[in-house]
């Protein structure tokens, strides 16, 4: 099975994706700040390594409760723990890492480059044709993702952390569609929870291996109630639940679309800070409206 074929017929399967993928951009977002503030105490690799195993930690229970102990058993763990080392391990290490040396903002504007790869890669791996409405869909969604930080873009912080954001927004692209092509036969929980326990064990290797080079072990000591709290968000909400609901969408739109979503959620960030007394922005509003206009377009749509 491939994404490009399994793109299913606008109708209510789509728009259960779209919806899904909404969620997951919604519950993403919220882990740019979150990763900030555990970085300022923690590096990089003691951070990825928590955010793994709260995820991990959250979705295996809930895997066995939603599908069964035989449905657990009988899922292709090799393959599925392969693809999470690589795409759940080492993408969220680069993004951690990479946001460790820039900021939240940045990652985020670099993030606008998933569609891109999303693409790409359909093309590539997939015999997807290139129509002209996708081309002008991604056109619209970068440039809304782009122009939501419009304010900041010249204070960037360009450089080794911006090319390890770059690589782990291509890793994570590709690891969400073979998530779906390399285990057709497991729901979205299922998926995530195999290739998210792959990640973890992979960093978990590295975090035990790194005094035995040089690096620093687990700092339990600098680890307050605070950072557990943030760590627990982190992992449950921004990578277990995103990442589930965004599988779904990848089932349903492809890689390709299912990443223009990535683009709005600084939109829904300004809904969340609404409620905290900060002011409305028009021009974030108009971006936002940018990028659905771009997901409706590739979709084939007709924008209302």
């Amino acid at each position: 099975m491939t994404i490009a074929t399994s793109l299913p017929s606008p109708g209510r399967s789509s728009l259960v994706a779209n919806l899904a993928c909404m969620g997951s951009m919604l519950v993403w977002a919220l882990g740019f700040p979150l990763a900030d503030a555990l970085l300022a105490t923690l590096p990089a690799v003691a951070v990825t390594a928590l955010r793994l195993a709260f995820a991990a930690a959250f979705l295996l229970p809930v895997w066995i409760i939603a599908d069964g102990w035989r449905e657990v058993r009988a899922a292709d763990w090799a393959r599925g723990l392969g693809v999470g080392a690589l795409g759940m391990g080492l993408g969220a290490l680069l993004l951690v890492y990479g946001q460790s040396r820039t900021d939240g903002i940045t990652a985020a504007v670099i993030s606008a480059t998933m569609p891109v790869v999303g693409i790409t890669l359909e093309c590539l791996l997939d015999g997807r044709r290139l129509r002209p409405r996708v081309i002008l869909g991604i056109l619209l969604s970068v440039a809304g993702g782009v122009a939501v930080y419009g304010a900041r873009m010249g204070n960037l912080s360009i450089g080794i952390g911006a090319a390890a954001v770059l690589a782990s927004v291509t890793i994570f692209a590709w690891a969400s569609r073979a998530s779906v092509t390399a285990l057709p036969g497991l729901s979205a929980i299922g998926r995530t929870a195999v290739t998210i326990t792959g990640g973890t064990l992979a960093i978990a290797a590295l975090q035990a291996l790194l005094p035995a080079f040089g690096g620093e072990a687990m700092p339990w000591a600098r680890i307050g109630a605070r950072d557990w709290v943030y760590a627990a968000l982190y992992g449950v909400g921004s990578m277990a639940i995103s990442q589930v609901l965004f599988l779904i969408g990848v089932a349903g739109l492809g890689i390709g679309v299912a990443a223009m979503h990535i683009n709005i959620a600084p939109f829904y960030v300004m809904l969340f800070a609404l409620a905290f007394g900060a002011a409305w922005s028009w021009p974030t509003a108009a971006a936002a409206a940018l990028v659905v206009l771009g997901v409706l377009i590739a979709q084939g749509r007709r924008p209302a």
